[in-house]
């Protein structure tokens, strides 16, 4: 269209042997902010990567204000006027603020021999003004909170003068007032004309900043150009899993009997946390970020040294010295950073299923790789592995099916305890349905698992109770009769009244 900053007519992308994308062709108005959707593995990735120079299409071509482009490098694009913002944040962590924005084109003087870092900053600090100026361009990029090193992103963009931002999964990591902020960022740049292609999986970050959305699937475009302000999230989610997803009712399986009792646990970041977990209970964790959600469940898989408290599992007391302890007493943690601690990505699916009972298929040293292969085999298929490939590196398979991989880890070394750090964070509403449904049969089968969300209607659909944490203690206890967002946030937030020793703190920063 001749009124359009970005055009895609017919991309189409060959790997050898997939086709990653076919025909893809829409459009982005100047100043747009458009949603572009579909689940992990529906081509997204694949044509951002080819917006931002780092692939060549197979066919088709790239319109910047009606000009066809044929990028060959990320440097072509950026000199295009088009600046790509990833879901983990490509800066150097020991560098400055000012050094990571102008990373790869640093300003010198004295004929390029030095780096003119004075300039450099006055120029950051000039960018950070219109957006943030509270950042200081001369701290390490590493002093910064998410929502702000995703803000230096944007500075560098507009250092470059983006005239189109692509942000993929750019609130993953955020509090629900840091994506509040980041919102009304966003807002104020497509105000300045710039058009910004905004990829999500959560719903309502989509229909709160976005005007129109493309859907894709398998590597196609299943609806363009959609109005959102007269299209309901249900059809959105229809078109981007192809079938209807109804809303599942909860299902308890809790009984009566207690399979971990929790007494006065402490750590350098918890204190006095008391609670009885049961067979076949699904006990939800809700609070703000910094209450300590995550740090409960670290100390209950023996990852943070607990300083005083009792854990006692089928009425045996567990001494937490460390990971393999929790293991040993069947206890399996899904980590909040999935790429970071819970996978070893070079590796198999199966290498990295197979890492805390790799003795269970061990003899004298030699792993028997056939009875290795024959548990993996049952484990995948029991979580519905996609792709099913065993000796696929993991890295290669979407976020919903690494978690499935690390689900079935713990069962093939036979965890009854499961702790479930933020399961569904960076995954497509497909496998996020799929996952709760894991969780739910996994209870149903008898054991007992922990789920921390800081999605709180993700907290009230897989649980049977839920804890409320603020400032490392336990706020509230929550039946599911009493659950409601407002209810849950004031424990939270500390304007309910509640019980336990948080009522007295000062409230976390959100």
């Amino acid at each position: 269209m001749a009124s359009s900053r970005l055009a895609f007519e017919n991309i189409s992308k060959q790997f050898p042997g997939v086709k990653a994308l076919s025909e893809v062709s829409f459009d982005v108005a100047p100043g747009e902010i458009h949603a572009l959707l579909g689940e992990n593995g529906a081509g997204k990735s694949t044509l951002l990567r080819i917006l931002s120079g780092v692939f060549r299409p197979t066919e088709g071509e790239v319109k910047v204000d009606g000009t066809a482009h044929h990028f060959r490098k990320p440097e072509s694009a950026r000199q295009a006027g088009i600046a790509m913002i990833h879901q983990e944040l490509q800066q150097v962590p020991h560098l400055t603020v000012a050094q990571n924005m102008f990373l790869g084109h640093s300003l010198t003087r004295f004929g390029g021999v030095i780096v003119n870092r004075r300039e450099q900053e006055r120029r950051a600090a000039e960018a950070l003004a219109t957006i943030d100026p509270s950042i200081n361009p001369g701290a390490p990029i590493s002093s910064l909170k998410v929502a702000q090193r995703q803000v230096v992103e944007i500075a560098r963009a507009l250092l470059d003068r983006a005239k189109i931002i692509a942000m993929d999964e750019p609130t993953s990591s955020l509090t629900p007032s840091e994506f509040d902020r980041l919102a009304k960022i966003i807002e104020a740049l497509a105000a300045g004309g710039v058009s910004i292609i905004y990829v999500s999986h959560k719903m309502d970050e989509v229909f709160r900043v976005c005007q129109r959305a493309t859907v894709m699937r398998d590597g196609k475009v299943v609806g363009a150009g959609i109005d959102l302000e007269n299209t309901a999230s249900e059809a959105i989610i229809a078109m981007m899993v192809g079938r209807q997803l109804t809303a599942d009712e909860h299902h308890s399986h809790a009984t009566d009997s207690v399979s971990v009792e929790v007494r006065n646990l402490c750590t350098h970041r918890i204190r006095d946390v008391s609670f009885d977990l049961r067979n076949g209970e699904v006990l939800g964790v809700a609070g703000l970020v910094g209450s300590g959600r995550t740090e409960l469940l670290r100390a209950l898989a023996g990852a943070d040294r607990v300083t005083s408290g009792i854990v006692t599992i089928d009425g045996t007391a567990l001494a937490l010295s460390g990971p393999r302890a929790a293991i040993a007493a069947g206890i399996g943690l899904l980590p909040e950073e999935r790429k970071r601690e819970g996978i070893i990505p070079g590796r198999s699916v199966v290498s990295n299923m197979a890492l805390p009972s790799m003795s269970r298929f061990a003899k004298a040293g030699i792993i028997n790789q056939s009875e290795l292969r024959r548990c993996a085999e049952d484990l995948l298929k029991r979580v519905n592995l996609k792709p099913f490939q065993l000796d696929r590196q993991i890295n290669l398979f979407s976020g919903g099916n690494q978690q499935k991989a690390i689900i079935a880890r713990w069962l093939a070394a036979g965890s009854r305890i499961l702790l479930f750090d933020e399961p569904t964070r960076g995954i497509d509403v497909g496998a996020k349905s799929e996952i709760y449904h894991l969780i739910e049969g996994l209870a149903a089968e008898g054991h007992s698992v922990i789920v921390v969300s800081s999605e709180l209607p993700e907290v009230m659909r897989v649980s049977d109770r839920v804890l409320v944490m603020r400032n490392g203690a336990i706020a509230a206890e929550l039946r599911r009769d009493e659950f409601n967002e407002e209810t849950i946030v004031s424990h939270a937030v500390g304007t309910a009244d509640s019980r336990g020793a948080g009522d007295q703190q000062e409230q976390p920063h959100v």
